[in-house]
């Protein structure tokens, strides 16, 4: 059973960068609303997540878990090299967020986009918060950063299978839809690499990115620091 994770606080300066302002320029007035939203968001979310271990086989084509499905792509199996284990998680905020944002839509456009960012920066913090507690069940190994679909060369396309792997929809009530995308939409599958050897330091890199052209930290200058 997964242990519980709540969430008690958004980086304010995380919320503003997904909007676009660099933090140091924020007048009070932004500032002021983007705390006040990270109040209403905090209320809503119910963060629930699931995750399996897995033993992973090397191939060709990318990386197969012990279940038999393939994760395909070069990107993957780079990233998974010298892991011979995997956890495999997914977390959700809850549908009340996703109702929350539409709600604040119909009144107020700006309202509605600090909601979405200090969402987005809230996921995050919770799987951040899920990758020091997966750590922790596997002492003495090392781990390269989550990875998630829609990362470098991994498709959408395997977030049913994934999802069905953890029996996501029963266990968090996470589903996809015909786009792939996650429902509840502030929701994240990933995969984190399991190690027994030190591994060489990695990190996120914007040209892999999929969001990368319309990515905010970009536009105002910056990057994201994942």
């Amino acid at each position: 059973m997964a242990a519980t994770i709540s969430i008690s606080r958004v980086d304010i300066d995380e919320v503003l960068r997904y909007m676009g302002c660099p933090p140091e320029k924020a007048g009070e007035g932004l500032r002021a609303l983007v705390e006040d939203c990270s109040r209403e968001l905090l209320a809503a979310v119910h963060p629930r997540w699931a995750w399996r271990e897995a033993s992973l086989t090397h191939e060709a084509g990318g990386v197969r878990l012990e279940s038999g499905f393939l994760l395909p792509g070069a990107d993957l199996k780079g990233h998974l090299s010298g892991c011979s284990r995997a956890a495999v998680f997914c977390a959700t905020l809850g549908a009340e967020v996703d109702t929350l944002i539409r709600r604040a839509e119909r009144r107020d456009m700006t309202r509605a986009l600090a909601l979405d960012c200090c969402a987005s920066a809230a996921v995050e913090e919770l799987c951040d918060q899920i990758e020091l507690e997966l750590q922790s069940k596997f002492p003495g190994c090392f781990f390269p950063y989550r990875y998630s679909p829609g990362y470098g060369d991994l498709p959408l396309e395997i977030q049913e299978e994934l999802l069905n792997l953890l029996d996501a929809p029963r266990r968090v009530g996470l589903c996809t839809n015909e786009s792939f995308l996650l429902t509840p939409r502030k929701s994240v599958t990933a995969i984190l690499g399991i190690s027994e050897n030190q591994l060489e330091p990695t990190h996120r890199s914007c040209l892999g990115c999929p969001a990368r052209e319309g990515c905010q930290y970009r536009k105002a200058g910056g990057h994201c620091g994942l």
